[in-house]
């Protein structure tokens, strides 16, 4: 990895630097626009002691649901627990320490931390446990609730494609999280599809600007399916 060229070839470069005790926001949604071997890496590294940022945990054996089986996770830090019955049992034990968010709040917390705003008032969860012991305000007649923005060490995500300088584009619902978790990160690393030379994706379809990734590699993903439904 030289001057603007963000590429690294292996999974060891693109996790250098994360160590016990960090906090990673990782993008997606269930199990679609995950960095699944981003998240491989990470079991394979035994780092431990770690608070995650994600929507949910993926499931018992897939995605954020891996470094569940190794306790890797000390916190989850997400808006539901989704199809994962350890990340259930864990929580429901006091092993694992999760912080529930609704899902536009973690959405925005990500986006504004990343924009350098360290706060926002929301409506969303006045009233309820989700707004126990922090600030509230009422503008207009209405009341709302402050709530932190998020940053961590790393930001993990999973793009479509990207050029050698870290610019992105996601395609349809894998885009869910992955760009607000792409600019909360010191460290923003991006696993892709595709990798092309730098002007070959056009300006207007890119999403995230190469100014907030540090590292692109090439993935080979699954795409495993969450829950399969059919119809006769």
């Amino acid at each position: 990895m030289a001057g603007f060229n963000k590429v690294v070839t292996n999974y060891a470069d693109a996790m250098n630097g994360l160590e016990d005790g960090m906090t990673v926001i990782s993008g997606g949604f269930g199990l679609c626009g995950i960095p699944e071997g981003l998240i491989a890496q990470i079991k394979e590294m035994g780092v431990k002691d770690l608070t995650f940022v994600s929507n949910n945990c993926g499931v018992d054996d897939f995605g954020l649901g891996v470094l569940l089986e190794n306790k890797q996770i000390k916190k989850m830090i997400s808006s539901y627990v989704g199809e994962n019955a350890l990340f259930e049992k864990q929580f429901l034990s006091g092993e694992l320490e999760v912080e529930l968010t609704p899902q536009g709040t973690l959405a925005e917390k990500m986006r504004a931390g990343g924009a350098g705003i360290p706060a926002f008032y929301t409506a969303t969860g006045y009233g309820t446990p989700v707004a126990e012991g922090k600030e509230t305000r009422e503008f207009n007649g209405r009341h709302y609730v402050l709530e932190e923005a998020i940053t961590a060490d790393f930001a993990i995500i999973r793009a479509w494609k990207a050029d050698k300088m870290g610019n992105l584009i996601y395609r349809d619902t894998a885009m869910n999280f992955n760009p607000m978790a792409a600019t909360a990160g010191k460290i923003t690393v991006a696993e892709v599809e595709e990798i092309v030379e730098v002007g070959e994706l056009e300006p207007t379809h890119i999403h995230t600007p190469g100014i907030y990734v540090n590292r692109v590699i090439k993935g080979n993903f699954e795409k495993r399916i969450e829950k399969l439904t059919l119809s006769r």
